[in-house]
């Protein structure tokens, strides 16, 4: 087991019906979904699945409506109990957990968020962010604390006194999501949880809990059949279809490799430029340079003319981004200034770094615009490379003969 995975699940199945272990043994025979409906009249909900979920990531699952998203997300924490295999969090297989021990855990370690609000209509706002913890047998005082907190999170303050009917739909699901916060969970599940909101609300949602995990990091699993919210949100993806995980990758890898013909009519149409970040394209091939207290013009001159490019990036001791110079940079800060000035005086005033997270899409410009290689960085401004014209232009010729590829396959079977 990984230190970063906080989630295995393994050879995982839920057959509904009266005799599942008939249903498993037709399964092992390789009947179908639909062969075994046929002869027994019993579901595979979920068909042997296995994959695993790293800790502090949002992990999407995705399909068609009947393909077991719902189903698997729900044997997670034993809502629906598992025909059989493993669920392994933090080591534990919440499979053999005891009544006492899964209760505990449901109250402590994995909170859950409803596609229907759930709100309790007799209890204020705060009453119903507080449940969970009354649950839980905290006292009074700490509940109403952390509930207040946790309405503040998803910013619902100064609506604590109000009753659920006062709310419009996008609050009510935020009252949802922060009765899952209060608890301090380290793994939230989500089950469709914005599906039932209008689509401007819904991105709003969905720009909540990027703001949340950023802030907390929290292992989410997340529950959707919309793509472009899986995009929009998902660290990796996966695809289930008829009770199978199909494909687990993040959106990049899924697009440019599609398991096969169903994930592809999934990715059908999604515009490469939005799904693959500068971190994909990033290289790591330019001169840079640690600036001392001082620094010196001179010194970085004489490392970019033994070097084969125009554009020398600079950084400080942590390897956080300063800025960019060039060969005219310096050439005229080095006849304006005394040799041993700043290297800030050659800096290229209208250069700025893009961050790895940053879609194609959302660089194209500044790429397009600027004649060195964009300075890419992460969250924390530590530089990771540049992205250059050349690279980029690759990128997205490679990815649409990929697609064209894959559209001729389609089109002749």
């Amino acid at each position: 087991m990984d230190v970063d995975d906080k989630i295995i699940v393994k050879n995982l199945y839920k057959i509904f019906g009266p005799n599942p272990d008939k249903a498993m043994t037709l399964l092992g025979q390789g009947l179908e979904k639909t062969e075994i409906f046929e002869r027994t009249g019993m579901t595979v909900g979920v068909n042997n699945a296995n994959f695993t979920i790293r800790s502090g990531e949002i992990f999407v699952i995705m399909g068609l409506s009947g393909s077991g998203k719902s189903t698997i997300v729900r044997m997670l924490n034993r809502l629906i109990e598992p025909t059989a295999g493993e669920v392994i969090v933090d080591g534990r297989d919440v499979v053999r957990m005891s009544h006492d021990e899964l209760l505990k855990f449901r109250l402590h370690s994995m909170s859950m968020v409803f596609q229907s609000f759930a709100l309790m209509p007799h209890m204020t706002v705060l009453e119903n962010a507080a449940f969970g913890l009354e649950l839980a047998g905290i006292e009074a005082d700490k509940r109403r604390t952390r509930a207040m907190e946790a309405l503040a999170q998803v910013g619902l303050e100064g609506w604590e006194d109000s009753s659920p009917a006062q709310l419009s739909g996008g609050m009510q699901q935020r009252v949802g999501l922060a009765r899952g916060l209060a608890v301090d969970p380290e793994i939230l599940l989500m089950d469709e949880a914005f599906s039932a909101l209008d689509p401007l609300i819904r991105t709003e949602m969905q720009d909540e809990l990027l703001k949340l995990q950023e802030q907390d990091k929290r292992t989410i699993v997340f529950i959707s059949h919309d793509l472009d919210e899986a995009l929009r949100i998902g660290d990796r993806i996966a695809i289930m279809e008829g009770g199978r995980v199909v494909q687990v990758g993040t959106p990049e890898e899924i697009l440019q490799n599609p398991a096969d013909d169903y994930v592809r009519a999934f990715f059908r149409g999604v515009d490469p430029t939005n799904v693959i970040s500068a971190g994909d394209i990033v290289r790591d091939t330019h001169p840079t340079l640690i600036k001392t207290k001082v620094g010196s013009l001179r010194a970085a001159q004489e490392l970019l003319s033994n070097s084969e490019h125009d554009h020398l990036y600079v950084l400080d001791a942590k390897r956080r981004f300063l800025g960019v110079v060039s060969s005219d940079s310096l050439r005229e800060a080095i006849a304006e200034h005394a040799k041993d000035n700043p290297i800030d005086l050659a800096f290229i005033k209208d250069a700025r770094a893009i961050n790895t997270a940053d879609s194609m899409q959302d660089i194209l410009p500044e790429v397009a615009s600027r004649n060195w290689p964009i300075p890419v960085v992460d969250t924390d401004n530590h530089y990771r490379g540049v992205v250059s014209k050349n690279r980029f232009l690759k990128t997205l010729h490679r990815t649409e003969e990929r697609l064209d590829e894959q559209q001729g396959e389609m089109n002749a079977a």
